[in-house]
């Protein structure tokens, strides 16, 4: 049984029929998952403006959160290359303390979301928002690797998109060559791996190669020049101790915007992930669940130093590819990543920023989803709107605004073709009853008494469609009689919609009309009682067909 906040951590249902054989295959899809997650973890963590070990932290404390307390059989937590735009924006304005507090608060809006069970209405985001902020994300990736590609010269390097182009250009004239051999070379070695092994990660055989490569270039060869992870920051080999996050109403206040793309974000993310796993390991995971452990996540690795969490569909699926089948797997790959940083930790200042450089320009391709884009640009308008707009506002400005203005306009944009599709006709001399399944007795037909108008409304009767049902009462001609107000295919009313309804019964009120409603439904009903609007128009006047609406109306035309 669910509990009453939709919470069942996976891991509880795997052990209950776990066995040796299992554990034997989630051990070594952990034990490789650890290993492609070593590159990525330093990769982003860099690229998001932190030193190497922070990623690192992130993917251990992050993805052992996630997979021990998670929804989904499969999911891999961890840094992803979709937060490195918005946590190097946030790291650049407000400081690493305004990180943390920021991620903090995206955790607990993401367990919020869990707890108010919003797992599913999270994929409802309209995918061409998806794919515009994705696509941005990667090419703003791709442009913050260009110092170190062509290892430019640049002190500080901008952190808007079209500064940054400005400087890299201005700059062009400290181009360095060995940097730039060394990125393509580490571009070429990822891109050719899976032809010849689909077990070892192209990045991981980059990396070791490479700064293999270079170790002997600077040492034996004397070629300098070739900066690496140690020549920008001191490694920390070990777990760092729990620090204090001081929370303000002053700083809760200017972080909410980017606590709230943390959040959002990191929910469509995680979620995607576990949607396609299940889709290629026949499971089912639990959305809510899954929040709830993204946000726990999200909450307890800032006080360690760490960068936002989310699900990672590339080290996801590395896991199912594996044979990884249960949360043990994701647990397996968090305590190799450990190990890794608690061991070989001093190794990692040999690798060369370049190298870092082309393993993250693959992960921007990859990202990237050109095909996609370049088929949504064949789509309706509307969706080649929302998708230019979350794509430019990405890219030009940043992933806040980006996301809260895409969704914005998807949303206004679905309430214009709601409205469109709505209608309100009307009626004063005969019903057609021949399209509907209420027609009580053998005619198609019912004329209507004289005096009497139907007025029909086809749709949700909310906002969207206020101004086109006046429109619709102020028909010139004589007064009726009755207005009966055929509400059959009205599926829900908001508080704009009943407020209309409320107008029109007191202005026909005021005329000496009388107002029938036909065929309103039980949730439509429940609005109206719990307003008192069906006291004031009587329980009698709402009917459930339009035979007993006209019914009623020819015996209030006779007795007046």
């Amino acid at each position: 049984m669910k509990s009453r906040f939709d919470f069942r951590p996976k891991l509880l249902a795997v052990l209950e029929n776990y066995s040796k054989e299992k554990f034997m295959a989630d051990l070594m899809a952990g034990i490789i998952v650890g290993i492609v997650a070593l590159p990525l973890a330093i990769a982003f963590g860099i690229a998001s403006g932190v030193s190497p070990e922070k990623g690192l932290v992130t993917a251990i404390i992050g993805g052992f959160i996630v997979s021990f307390l998670g929804g989904s059989s499969v999911q891999i937590g961890g840094p992803t290359g979709a937060f490195i735009v918005i946590v190097y924006g946030i790291i650049q304005n407000f400081g690493i303390e305004g990180l943390a507090i920021a991620t903090v608060i995206a955790g607990i809006l993401l367990v919020l979301m869990g707890v108010l069970k919003l797992g599913t209405v999270i994929k409802f985001i309209p995918y061409p928002i998806v794919v515009g902020f994705t696509s941005g994300i990667a090419l703003t990736i791709f442009t913050t690797q260009m110092k170190d590609l062509f290892g430019l010269s640049i002190e500080k390097v901008p952190a808007d998109f079209i500064s940054k182009w400005i400087v890299y250009f201005e700059h062009f004239g400290s181009f360095n060559i060995w940097p730039f051999l060394i990125g393509v070379i580490s571009i070429l070695i990822i891109v050719f791996t899976p032809r010849f092994s689909k077990k070892i990660p192209g990045s991981l055989v980059a990396i070791v190669v490479v700064t293999i490569i270079v170790y002997a270039m600077k040492n034996f060869a004397g070629i300098t020049g070739i900066e690496t992870i140690g020549d920008r920051f001191t490694i920390n080999a070990s777990l760092p101790a729990p620090e204090k996050i001081t929370f303000s109403m002053e700083t809760i206040n200017r972080l909410l915007p980017s606590a709230f793309t943390i959040a959002i974000l990191g929910a469509i993310e995680s979620l995607l992930s576990a949607t396609v796993a299940d889709g290629v390991t026949g499971d089912k995971h639990n959305s809510n669940t899954e929040l709830i452990a993204q946000g726990a996540a999200n909450i307890v690795v800032p006080i360690f130093g760490g960068i936002p969490v989310t699900g990672a569909i590339a080290r996801t699926m590395t896991n199912i590819n594996n044979g990884g089948r249960s949360p043990i797997a994701g647990i397996v790959h968090a305590i190799v990543l450990l190990l890794i940083l608690l061991f070989l930790g001093p190794l990692t200042k040999h690798i060369p920023m370049a190298c870092l450089a082309g393993v993250l320009i693959i992960v921007s391709y990859n990202m990237s989803e050109w095909r996609t884009f370049r088929s949504l640009m064949k789509n309706p308008k509307s969706d080649v709107a929302v998708l230019l707009t979350t794509f430019f506002l990405t890219v030009i400005f940043d992933l806040t605004i980006a996301i809260e203005i895409g969704m914005l306009i998807a949303m206004l944009l679905f309430m214009r073709r709601v409205a469109e599709t709505t209608k309100v006709s009307v009626t004063k001399e005969v019903v057609d009853l021949s399209d509907e399944g209420e027609i009580l007795h053998d005619d198609s037909v019912l004329v209507l008494p004289t005096g009497v108008e139907v007025y029909e409304i086809d749709g949700p009767f909310f906002f969207g469609i206020a101004n086109k049902f006046d429109e619709s009462m102020k028909v010139i001609g004589d007064k009726p009689k009755v207005r009966i107000i055929r509400m059959r295919k009205v599926p829900f009313m908001d508080s704009t919609g009943l407020h209309n309804l409320e107008s029109l019964f007191r202005l026909s009120q005021k005329e000496h009309i009388h107002i029938i409603l036909s065929g309103v439904n039980q949730q439509v009903h429940g609005v109206l009682t719990k307003s008192g609007f069906a006291d004031k128009i009587g329980d009698d006047n709402i009917c459930s067909n339009i035979n007993e609406a006209i019914q009623k109306a020819n015996e209030f035309v006779n007795h007046k």
